[in-house]
């Protein structure tokens, strides 16, 4: 969590959206994004929230993708330091 944006990364949910990818809260919004490209791929985000993320995927692009790869076999992930 930064910013007041809730970042999760569900286990073996590699159907939904057939592709590396987080959900983002932020109040009431919710979106989808893809790692490690963080393009937005579903929902709705301000675009002031949306620019922090896609910064956030950016920086940590290797660290999502292995914590994917760890959450599609069902595996415990671990934090990815917020942006600061």
């Amino acid at each position: 969590m930064f910013y007041g944006l809730l970042v999760s990364m569900y286990y073996m949910d590699n159907k939904q959206h057939n592709l590396p990818h987080i959900h983002v809260r932020y109040g009431e919004e919710e979106a989808v994004f893809s790692i490690p490209e963080g393009d937005m791929i579903d929902g709705v985000l301000t675009k002031r929230k949306r620019k922090l993320v896609e910064a956030w995927i950016e920086i940590h692009q290797e660290d999502l993708m292995a914590d994917w790869s760890l959450a599609v076999i069902g595996e415990k992930v671990f934090p990815i330091e917020p942006l600061k």
